[in-house]
């Protein structure tokens, strides 16, 4: 049966695909991570070594061998790491940190986020306050929703156990290799195990456990 050991940070994700693998030090939960981004991209950008990132503007550092069109916005605190694509009229608010091979797309929006490598966000996403896994992929139009309609503060369910994060803003956590289909809202407090698949135009909320196929409320199919 699912439970809090399930939403952890050894459960959903491979640290070893991210630059950002040492915010994860020393806490339990991925979402624990949310409040600090911005302060630890600040840290981490300044020891990158200049013949590989280049440093634009107020704390952005975007890796020589990205590419961004010429359209693109990038607010700091950010890093873009080597082989990304940011592509045109992408929308990057802030405290952002894209990993290796990553893809973010046409008015794609990112704030508040890390993206492990090759995640792909690539046509017309919104990802705020979330965290999505290695080889992570939003289909075209899906988002995730960040703020409750009430405004109170999120709660991760897992089974029968949950888990009071004290966050207003908590976007969705996406295991390693999550596929979610087009036009898909993931609302507050999502969190997908590794490698499970989001039917197109669904509406998710809880703890999809790993290995599974979302088709809607109340229907989860185990892979075989």
């Amino acid at each position: 049966m699912a439970g809090l050991e399930d939403t952890t940070i050894s459960a959903l994700y491979t640290l070893e695909e991210t630059i950002a693998g040492d915010i994860f030090q020393g806490v339990t939960y991925p979402w624990e991570v949310l409040p600090k981004i911005g302060e630890f991209i600040i840290t981490l950008g300044n020891t990158l070594p200049e013949d590989k990132y280049e440093k634009k503007g107020e704390n952005v550092w975007i890796a020589r061998s990205a590419k961004v069109f010429p359209s693109a916005y990038i607010n700091g605190p950010a890093i873009i790491d080597e082989d990304a694509e940011i592509r045109h009229c992408a929308f990057i608010r802030g405290n952002a940190i894209v990993g290796k091979g990553a893809v973010v797309g046409n008015s794609t929006e990112l704030k508040n986020v890390i993206l492990f490598n090759k995640v792909q966000v690539p046509h017309y996403n919104y990802v705020g306050d979330s965290i999505l896994g290695y080889k992570a992929h939003m289909g075209a139009g899906s988002i995730t929703s960040n703020v409750k309609s009430d405004k109170t503060l999120v709660v991760v369910r897992a089974g029968d156990e949950q888990y009071e994060t004290g966050l207003k803003k908590f976007g969705a956590m996406l295991g390693d290799q999550v596929e979610v289909g087009c036009n898909s809202v993931l609302n507050p407090g999502t969190v997908i195990g590794r490698q499970s698949n989001v039917y197109p135009t669904s509406m998710v909320r809880g703890f999809i456990p790993a290995n599974s196929i979302y088709k809607k409320m109340g229907e989860i199919a185990q892979k075989y």
